[in-house]
C-alpha cells in the first residue's frame, strides 16, 4: 500500500511501465504539471477529494499531489458544487484515440481498450510472469477471473513480447 491508499483509504493501482515510455511519460507529467500552475495562476487548478477529505485538508485541493496525471483538456463546472475545475480525461476520449491509431496503422480488425487489456494480460501470462501478479496488475479480486487468460498460452507459437520492450 502507498503512503495516498494509507492516509486516504483509497486504493490506487499500479502497473508495468515499459522503459520505451519512460521519458514520454515524465514529459507528459510535466506539461501537466504546467498546466496545473496556468489553471493556478487563473484562480482555478482544483480537483474534486473523495469522501470528506476536502474538510480535513481544506488546501488539498489545489496541491499537485492530488492532481490528475490525465486531465480533462477544458476546464468545467461541477453541478452539485458550481466549481469550475478540471477533471480527468473520459473513458470514450480514450476510446476515440484507440480508434483512430487502429485506423491510422491500418488495422481492420476491431480494437478496444478492453481487448488491450486482455493481450496485454495474456502477453504477461506466457513471459512466465505468475498468475497471482497478473491479477492484481488487473486489479481482480479473484484469481479464477484472471485464470481465463490461460487458454491462449495452450496455443502453440504464441510466446511473444511486447514490441514496446524491444528485442
Amino acid at each position: 500500500m502507498c503512503i495516498g491508499c494509507a492516509r486516504t483509504g483509497v486504493s490506487c493501482k499500479a502497473t508495468m511501465l515499459p522503459e520505451a515510455l519512460r521519458e514520454l511519460l515524465r514529459e507528459h507529467v510535466e506539461a501537466v504539471r504546467r498546466l496545473h500552475q496556468e489553471d493556478l495562476k487563473a484562480g482555478l487548478g482544483q480537483v474534486l477529494l473523495p469522501e470528506g477529505l476536502e474538510r480535513k485538508y481544506p488546501s488539498a485541493t489545489r496541491d499537485w499531489g492530488w492532481q490528475w496525471v490525465f486531465p480533462a483538456g477544458s476546464l468545467s463546472r461541477n453541478p452539485r458544487t458550481g466549481q469550475v475545475l478540471r477533471h480527468h480525461v473520459l473513458e470514450d476520449v480514450l476510446q476515440r484515440a484507440v480508434k483512430a491509431a487502429r485506423q491510422k496503422a491500418g488495422i481492420v480488425q476491431p480494437v478496444s481498450c478492453h481487448a488491450l487489456r486482455h493481450c496485454f494480460a495474456t502477453h504477461v501470462l506466457e513471459s512466465g510472469t505468475g498468475i497471482r501478479t497478473v491479477q492484481e496488475l488487473l486489479g481482480r479480486k479473484d484469481v479464477s477471473t484472471t485464470q481465463i487468460y490461460t487458454h491462449v498460452m495452450q496455443k502453440p507459437g504464441i510466446g511473444v513480447r511486447s514490441p514496446l520492450d524491444g528485442p
